[in-house]
């Protein structure tokens, strides 16, 4: 099999890059048909121009095309890799912001609360717009998604289309690196079993990989490191498993999140960080199409995991990742049926294949249940333009502690993102 794989939001210098560089070492890929679509022309002319050169170092093989050409990105295509925002840093820091000023405190309003509710309706038109052009140019194609957030606009797209889609993260990875460095251990001797919702997910078993269990090694270095994760240390000490997710991931879907978190994992103090993290990856991109950075990427990986998951498929290589967001089909058995839950998954020629991982203690699955029923909420007001849902899921999320405040934030933010949210005009 020769795959064709699509990129949308190419343009994106972290996205485009790391999946460019990806695909390019990964051995099964090596005469994919890769091809980068973006709705910004420019941005898209860089970074097709750069994978041409990556491929070109790293002798892969790739052909690489890129269009801004929907359709003709999408005819024919095997696997279709979603990552896309409009006006993000701007739209986000609208979304912490107007609810802040109202006394309602989110730790950074991406995924849960208020924002994490417009964030959502904000995504859920160009999704679906992207799905059914998916439907009529690759109806059998795989949609992996990393678009936030990734379990309400899975859903959405289970629900209200006919395209197979998986959502993907690399948060557990990320976790597991920090834990290893506090254990003392090299991440590739710790391993662990992940299961809850994205970002809102624990370790059921944390191991090193000679199979002894890392919960002891993790308990004492939590004693000797007090500043470590207040809020993961706090859930693990009263839940009983330590999160998979660091503090402000956690922290979005938690009334008690804003106290625990640190200053500089929450607010402005994060956003800012992010942005900062993307003009880096700009500087360095341009860079290196200059020429006054190195290009040094063959046998390099990104530490995303979707180009390996194709490769795996392709390939039927018979691995296990560590996390793939599905619906829960007995996954997390005492988690709602039809929810899209995080569990670890295995990758055969057959595609992603979610292992059942047990269910996990009461109190973290009523947790995990309440998000549930508010991201069911949350999808059904974004696609069918409901304000009358759309503020029930705004009320209905625990990080809204005040009634009047919770009018408040929504009317303003219908307003602030009413350019974006064409659902609920034609609705109207």
């Amino acid at each position: 099999m020769t795959p064709r794989i699509v990129l949308i939001g190419a343009g994106s210098s972290v996205f485009g890059y790391n999946s460019v560089l990806d695909a390019s070492n990964i051995e099964a890929l090596c005469r994919a048909n890769l091809i980068l679509y973006d709705i910004d022309e420019a941005k898209l002319e860089k970074m097709g121009s750069l994978a041409e050169r990556i491929v070109e170092v790293t002798g892969s093989g790739i052909e690489v095309e890129w269009t801004a050409d929907r359709e003709d990105a999408l005819a024919d295509a095997d696997f279709v890799v979603l990552s896309i925002a409009v006006d993000r840093m701007n739209r986000w820091r609208m979304d912490w912001e107007i609810p802040f000023n109202l006394g309602i405190k989110q730790v950074i309003g991406e995924n849960g609360g208020p924002g994490g509710l417009f964030h959502t309706m904000r995504n859920i038109p160009p999704v679906l717009a992207i799905c059914s052009d998916m439907e009529d140019c690759c109806p059998d194609a795989l949609l992996l998604n990393y678009t936030n957030p990734v379990p309400r606009l899975c859903l959405a797209i289970d629900r209200y289309t006919d395209i197979k889609v998986v959502g993907l993260c690399h948060e557990v990875e990320g976790q597991l690196e920090r834990l290893s460095k506090i254990i003392g251990v090299p991440k590739s001797l710790l391993d662990g079993v992940s299961a809850g919702l994205n970002h809102f997910s624990w370790f059921k078993h944390l191991r090193l990989t000679n199979g002894d269990d890392a919960y002891p090694l993790l308990d004492d270095a939590l004693e000797k490191t007090p500043g470590f994760q207040p809020l993961c240390r706090a859930l693990y000490n009263k839940f009983g498993l330590y999160p998979s997710t660091d503090d402000n991931h956690a922290g979005e879907y938690l009334a008690y999140a804003w106290q625990a978190c640190p200053d500089e994992a929450r607010g402005f103090n994060w956003i800012d960080r992010m942005e900062e993290h993307g003009e880096r990856n700009w500087r360095k991109i341009n860079g290196i199409i200059k020429g006054d950075e190195p290009l040094d990427v063959k046998g390099r990986f990104s530490g995303e995991r979707m180009m390996h998951i194709i490769g795996g498929i392709v390939s039927n290589s018979r691995h296990t990742e560590l996390q793939a967001n599905l619906p829960n089909d007995g996954q997390i058995p005492n988690l709602l049926d039809g929810a899209i839950v995080e569990t670890p998954a295995f990758v055969d020629s057959s595609g992603i294949n979610p292992i059942g991982v047990g269910e996990l203690p009461e109190g973290l699955a009523a947790l995990c249940n309440i998000q549930t029923l508010v991201t069911d909420l949350v999808v059904e007001a974004g696609v069918h333009g409901d304000n009358d849902l759309a503020l029930q899921a705004i009320l209905a999320d625990p990080v809204v502690h005040d009634l009047e405040a919770g009018k408040k934030a929504f009317k303003a933010l219908m307003e602030a993102h009413a350019d974006l949210l064409p659902q609920f005009t034609d609705a109207a």
